[in-house]
């Protein structure tokens, strides 16, 4: 599974849903402020959130620090999952579960993307970028 263009797809889709959502946590669009107050962290959840998806999203593209950035994608898409599967639901304000579902492709981009570069976690562990 070393294919680079077949890498770089999954990087820009785990980028491009990222990158998407910031519009509407940093300008505090209605469903966001809606989410981040159910989950009880609205504005700062919201904001926060959004400023992690996008240093995981300059890091994915960034080929010494794709490891990283997908380690940080993964775990803000695994709260996103938790909050959707324990707090909001799978469908927020009638989006059909499009959000939820945004969150799971993201999560198992991020998944491969570590799973191709696992030989770099010690590298990682000893801040070896």
């Amino acid at each position: 599974m070393k294919n680079p263009i077949f890498l770089w797809i999954i990087k820009l889709i785990a980028v491009v849903i990222l990158i998407q959502t910031l519009f509407f946590k940093f300008t505090g669009a209605e469903e966001s402020v809606y989410i981040f107050s159910k989950l009880g962290v609205e504005p700062y959840g919201r904001i926060g959130s959004g400023v992690v998806e996008l240093i995981a999203s300059i890091l994915i593209l960034i080929p010494r620090t794709t490891l990283l950035g997908a380690l940080l994608g993964m775990g803000t898409m695994l709260g996103a999952i938790f909050s959707h599967l324990f707090i909001l639901g799978i469908k927020v304000q009638n989006d059909g579960g499009t959000l939820f579902s945004l969150a799971v492709i993201t999560l198992v981009c991020c998944l491969i993307l570590v799973f191709v570069q696992k030989n770099k976690i010690p590298d990682l562990l000893r801040l070896k970028l």
